[in-house]
């Protein structure tokens, strides 16, 4: 999935061998806390290697994906014949996504084909039926609602992101949509995911790392991605304006007048021994002040590194620009 801020990159070097150059290579006894997760890819790449993971996200497409990529950890039975249902069901033609977001259904808006967004609808309305009659249960529920997401997120008549759609179906938007399951990693260990304010849940859980990514700039991702929270949570609405928003949750670290304070807020009241933020050149809090805020709390470091960052526009010929992202480690003394 396309995603501003993704870590996929990050994690495929530099996050995971600087936290075990800080924490130790073993981390197999550690809980680990991803509490601005996403779609979960950091929590995803420590999963097999500490004790238990504690992933949490404000936005409700994030916390289905963390409830199957993070939370289900054991194999699913037939899951194969779950997703083959689905495929052949019968189309739904006057469905919430095609009513809303599809030209045929108010002449308007296009983010999806009309033929996708009837099979989102289909595939959507069927999970629920199934939950809310208890044929599935929470595991088998939020794996399939996590590869709808996923494989309407490929099918998207988008640029990247959900703030905009084309004005023609662009070539990956034309293909008809084919659910394909979202497989997570098999372990023995139990994890949790949460879907509340990071600064209210981090006074009701403790372990041992904690990994910070809060958003850098004003986007709020809740309009950025509104459409694949509208898909996941399924809820009647009156779409809003061209893009067809909904009321949507804003996070205090989008926005200068409160981030400093948020963010202190955070570090203070955290019980983790080791924290690690995320964070580049460019966003509302800068490194000076970061490490300020943070020395008054225990041992500061740093680790960096040059990004080749995703730009989520149509410019094809400059999608990609060269930022530093920082890696703000804090061994707290007080936790």
């Amino acid at each position: 999935m396309n995603y501003i801020g993704s870590k996929l990159k990050l994690c495929q070097d530099f996050i995971p061998k600087t936290i075990k150059s800080v924490c130790g290579k073993d981390l197999s006894n550690k809980v680990f806390c991803d509490l601005f997760a996403g779609t979960g890819i950091v929590g995803r790449t420590f999963k097999t290697m500490v004790k238990k993971v504690i992933a949490n996200d404000i936005e409700y497409y994030s916390y289905v994906i963390n409830k199957n990529y993070i939370e289900n950890h054991i194999e699913i039975i037939d899951k194969e014949e779950y997703i083959k249902k689905l495929n052949n069901a019968k189309l739904i033609k006057d469905g919430f996504i095609y009513k809303n977001y599809c030209l045929g259904g108010n002449g308007e808006r296009q983010f999806f084909s009309d033929y996708n967004g009837m099979k989102i609808d289909t595939i959507r309305s069927k999970i629920e039926k199934w939950f809310n009659e208890k044929k599935i249960v929470s595991n088998i529920y939020y794996y399939l609602l996590c590869s709808l997401l996923e494989c309407a997120d490929k099918v998207a008549n988008t640029a990247s992101v959900y703030g905009a759609y084309l004005k023609k179906l662009k070539t990956s938007a034309s293909k008809e949509l084919v659910l394909v399951g979202a497989n997570y990693q098999l372990n023995d260990n139990e994890h949790e995911v949460y879907n509340e304010d990071a600064n209210k849940l981090i006074n009701q859980i403790e372990g041992d790392i904690l990994y910070l990514d809060p958003p850098y700039n004003e986007r709020q991702y809740g309009a950025n991605y509104h459409l694949l929270n509208t898909i996941a949570e399924y809820k009647q609405f009156i779409p809003r304006g061209k893009t067809g928003l909904p009321e949507y949750k804003r996070s205090m670290y989008c926005s200068k007048n409160t981030v400093l304070n948020e963010f202190e807020e955070l570090i203070k009241k955290a019980k983790f021994k080791y924290i690690f933020l995320s964070y580049n050149n460019e966003g509302l809090m800068h490194c000076n002040t970061i490490k300020n805020i943070m020395t008054k709390y225990g041992y500061y470091d740093l680790a960096k590194t040059d990004y080749q960052r995703f730009k989520a526009d149509s410019n094809r010929t400059n999608k990609y620009d060269s930022t530093v992202e920082y890696l703000h480690i804090l061994e707290k003394n007080k936790f």
